[in-house]
């Protein structure tokens, strides 16, 4: 989810769901350690829970960040093992290590002395030729056995070479047999699935299964899908925030953005997709992308596109009453 999990996007899924762990994109060690510290870690305080994802396989750097992350308030340090982009290989972190679980533990083990919190792990099911179940199982047992008690698994093989990143997403076959083999293997352990899950439905189903479910691309594209991940997966009571209410809500967090220099495109860019098979749901995204980037914008810009759906829905609520 690199440049999509920002914190502006973050707060906007918090308007959603109360309850559901927010991950931030995957952040170097690199850029931890000798980068621009509060750009890169700032979050706001309705984030929690919230865990930082890091990158990176020096198990000296990767306890320092960790260190770092615990002191800027973070819930949990997460590592990245299942990033396959070239660019993520060459700085030797990301799904690569999967070939490396000794890497991985000699991480975990140092990270968990420099911080109290949780430390876990995401990653594939293996990388490129790897067709056998114990070539996971291998991974998972050295890994827990540095501590690691927790594991978000990716149900598809990551190609290294010969697919983008966006092709290991869609061709290689998701696998969440393996994923619940797993959880049935290593009973004492958390174990989240994530892969190709796109409703709620969905991720109920795997919970029969597993501990917990990860979304990220359906929750980023159509994100309204977490508004009853509350009352569904958590708390019976728990409200549905409507979508109208999620844009005031969202208003002035806009406007004090605004006040310290943030562009609104750089906030509204990740709230197209909030109308998402609604009536006026194209005019809401034309609308905020033609205004947003202009001189001056506000949260005019959300309130009179938001204005547009309502008229929409007002006119297909007309159409159906006739």
């Amino acid at each position: 989810m690199m440049d999509w999990t920002d914190r502006h996007d973050r707060f906007f899924l918090r308007l959603l769901s109360k309850r559901a762990v927010l991950y931030t994109e995957m952040v170097t060690t690199g850029a931890v350690l000798h980068g621009d510290r509060e750009r890169l870690l700032r979050f706001h305080p309705s984030e929690h829970p919230v865990a930082l994802q890091l990158g990176g396989s020096e198990p000296e750097t990767m306890a320092r960040s960790a260190g770092i992350g615990e002191a800027a308030g973070y819930d949990e340090i997460n590592i990245n093992v299942g990033c396959p982009s070239d660019r993520v290989q060459a700085g030797r972190f990301g799904a690569c290590l999967m070939a490396e679980p000794e890497t991985v533990a000699a991480c975990v083990r140092a990270m968990r002395r420099a911080t109290s919190l949780p430390v876990t792990v995401k990653s594939r099911i293996g990388i490129d030729h790897q067709e056998d179940y114990a070539d996971l199982v291998r991974f998972i047992e050295t890994v827990a056995d540095a501590g690691c008690t927790s594991f978000t698994v990716h149900a598809r093989k990551a190609w290294l070479n010969g697919l983008s990143p966006k092709e290991n997403r869609e061709i290689p076959p998701l696998r969440y047999e393996l994923v619940y083999r797993l959880k049935q293997d290593f009973p004492e352990l958390e174990i989240v699935i994530n892969g190709g899950i796109r409703s709620l439905d969905e991720a109920e189903a795997h919970l029969a299964h597993v501990d917990g479910v990860m979304i990220g691309r359906e929750a980023y594209q159509n994100p309204y899908i977490l508004a009853e991940a509350d009352r569904r997966l958590f708390d019976p009571g728990a409200p549905v925030p409507g979508r109208f209410e999620v844009v005031e809500q969202l208003l002035p967090y806009v406007e004090a953005e605004l006040a310290e220099g943030t562009p609104l495109a750089a906030i509204t860019r990740h709230i197209l997709g909030l109308f998402q098979g609604m009536p006026g749901a194209r005019a809401w995204r034309r609308y905020i992308a033609q205004n947003a980037h202009k001189p001056g914008a506000d949260s005019r810009v959300l309130s009179e596109a938001a204005e547009l759906v309502a008229e929409a829905i007002a006119r297909a609520e007309a159409r159906d009453a006739a």
